[in-house]
C-alpha cells in the first residue's frame, strides 16, 4: 500500500512563487511515473505536470509551460511542483498521483495508481 501527502500549498499573491511536495510513504517506492493534477471549484480535475522517474523526461499542460517545473528526489520517495508568475487561473486544489505499473498517456487520470488527498493553492489578483 501506498500513500501520498501534499503540502506546501497556501495562499499567494498573483506574480508569486510555491513550491508543492509530494512525499511517498508506506512501502519502497517504485514508481514509473508521477504527476500533478488540479481541480478548481466546478471544474473537472486537469492534468498539470508528469514526469517519468527513470528517463526524467518531463510533461506539462500548455497553460503551464514555462511557469511550472516537476522534479523528483528518488531518495526521498519525493516529487516537487515548481510554481513561478502564480496567476489568478491556478487557484485550485492540486493532487499529486503514482503510476506504477507502465501507464502510457500520463495526461490521463486513469493511469495512475495512487492519489493524495490535495492541497489548496489559491492565488489572489
Amino acid at each position: 500500500q501506498v500513500q501520498l501527502v501534499e503540502s506546501g500549498g497556501g495562499l499567494v499573491q498573483a506574480g508569486d512563487s510555491l513550491r508543492l511536495s509530494c512525499a511517498a510513504s508506506g512501502r519502497t517506492f517504485n514508481s514509473y511515473a508521477m504527476g500533478w493534477f488540479r481541480q478548481a471549484p466546478g471544474k473537472e480535475r486537469d492534468f498539470v505536470a508528469a514526469i517519468r522517474w527513470t528517463s526524467d523526461r518531463t510533461y506539462y499542460a500548455d497553460s503551464v509551460k514555462g511557469r511550472f517545473t516537476i522534479s523528483r528526489d528518488n531518495a526521498k520517495n519525493t516529487v516537487y511542483l515548481q510554481m513561478n508568475s502564480l496567476k489568478p487561473e491556478d487557484t485550485a486544489v492540486y493532487y499529486c498521483a503514482a503510476d506504477v505499473d507502465s501507464g502510457y498517456n500520463l495526461l490521463a487520470m486513469r493511469t495512475y495508481d495512487y492519489w493524495g488527498q490535495g492541497t489548496q493553492v489559491t492565488v489572489s489578483s
